[in-house]
C-alpha cells in the first residue's frame, strides 16, 4: 500500500451522502439475504429471498456475511477509529460474541481464527492477529473471502480519506487474515466504497494506486479479465475471485440506474453461483453506495433482517452514525 500521505478534504453530509451511506449496508444485506437460499448449490434463474440455505436461515434473513459485519459497523457506530487498537478490539470482542452467540454458518478460515483465539496472549485484537497469522504459516489457503465479504461499514468510515480508508480496510482484514492478496482486493473495494458514497459514481481502478506498485500490474488485469467475463465463478470463495465476481455483476449493469440497477446487478450476481450471499453482499455494498437506499427495492428492504436482531432499516441507520461520527 503507498504510504505517501494524502491530505484530507473536509466532505459535506448532504441527504444525497446519507441515502448512499445507508445505501452500502441495506443493499450489501439484501444481497446476502438474497444469495442466503443458492450458496454452493444450483444458481437460479430468477432469485428470491426465500431462506433455506446453510443456516438454515428464515427468508430474507443474512448470513455470516452481514453478521460480521455489523460487528464492525456496531464498533465504530460512534465514530470510533478503525486506526486505533481499542476499536479493533472492540470489533475482535464482537467477533467473538458473534461467534458464540449469534453465527449461522462460519467459513472454515475464520472459525479457525477465531477458535485459535484463546492460544495467544494481548489484546482481543492482538489475540485474532497472531491467530490469523500462525493459520496462514501452515496452509497455503489464507487468502480466503471472509474479509472482503464484511467491508461495508469498512468503507464508510474515513469518507475524506483515501489513505485512511485502505488503511483501515487492511487493519480490520488483519483480525482473521494475514494474507497480501485480502489486503489488496480489501482496499481496492473499501476505496470504491468511499468514492462512490462521496460522488455517486461507481469506479474501481483508483484504488490500484493506493496499492504497492509492484502488485498494480495485478490487478489491472484481474479487473480486466472481471470485466470480460473472463471468470472462474467456482473459485470465488479465494478473495481475488470474489473481487472479480462482484465487479462483473457491478460492471454488468453499468448501463442501469437507481432501483434497475441495484435490483439487476445484485441479481446478476446470485446468477454466477458458488458462494453467492458473499458476492451478492460484496456487489450490493457498492451497488448501494453509487444508488442509495432508496433504490434498495421496497419488497427487499421491508423483508431483511438479521442477527443481532436489527431489520435492514436499522442495520442501515449504522451508517448514519458512521459517518457523522468523525474520526
Amino acid at each position: 500500500m503507498s504510504t505517501q500521505p494524502s491530505e484530507r478534504q473536509p466532505i459535506v453530509i448532504t441527504p444525497d451522502v446519507e441515502d448512499r451511506a445507508r445505501g452500502v449496508l441495506l443493499a450489501s444485506a439484501c444481497g446476502d439475504a438474497l444469495g442466503v437460499p443458492y450458496e454452493f448449490a444450483k444458481a437460479p434463474t430468477h432469485p428470491e429471498m426465500i431462506g433455506g440455505g446453510l443456516g438454515p436461515y428464515d427468508p430474507g434473513e443474512w448470513s455470516d456475511d452481514t453478521q460480521m459485519a455489523a460487528c464492525i459497523a456496531q464498533g465504530i457506530s460512534g465514530g470510533a477509529s478503525l486506526l486505533k487498537d481499542s476499536t479493533l478490539d472492540v470489533i475482535a470482542e464482537n467477533f467473538m460474541t458473534w461467534l458464540r452467540e449469534g453465527a449461522t454458518d462460519v467459513g472454515t478460515q475464520t472459525r479457525a481464527v477465531l477458535g485459535g483465539f484463546d492460544d495467544y496472549a494481548g489484546t482481543a485484537s492482538a489475540k485474532l492477529k497472531k491467530s490469523a497469522k500462525a493459520y496462514s504459516a501452515q496452509t497455503d489457503r489464507a487468502a480466503g473471502n471472509g474479509a472482503l465479504m464484511r467491508t461495508a461499514p469498512v468503507g464508510l468510515a474515513y469518507l475524506d480519506s483515501p489513505t485512511a480508508t485502505a488503511q483501515a480496510a487492511v487493519a480490520v482484514a488483519g483480525l482473521t487474515h494475514d494474507d497480501q492478496l485480502v489486503d489488496e482486493s480489501c482496499i481496492l473495494w473499501t476505496e470504491a466504497i468511499r468514492n462512490a458514497v462521496v460522488t455517486g459514481e461507481i469506479a474501481i481502478r483508483p484504488g490500484i494506486d493506493l496499492l504497492r506498485p509492484e502488485s498494480r500490474d495485478y490487478w489491472t488485469k484481474a479487473i480486466d479479465d472481471a470485466e470480460a467475463g473472463s471468470l472462474n465463478t467456482h473459485q470465488n470463495g479465494f478473495t481475488v475471485g470474489a473481487l472479480q465476481c462482484s465487479w462483473n455483476a457491478v460492471h454488468s449493469v453499468a448501463s442501469l440506474t437507481g432501483v434497475e440497477a441495484v435490483q439487476l446487478g445484485i441479481e446478476n450476481a446470485v446468477r454466477l453461483g458458488a458462494d453467492t450471499d458473499t458476492i451478492a453482499a460484496i456487489a450490493g455494498s457498492l451497488l448501494g453506495a453509487a444508488w442509495g437506499a432508496s433504490s434498495v427495492p421496497t419488497i427487499w428492504s421491508e423483508a431483511v433482517h438479521g442477527w443481532p436482531g436489527l431489520t435492514g432499516d436499522q442495520y442501515a441507520d449504522l451508517a448514519l452514525t458512521i459517518i457523522r461520527g468523525g474520526n
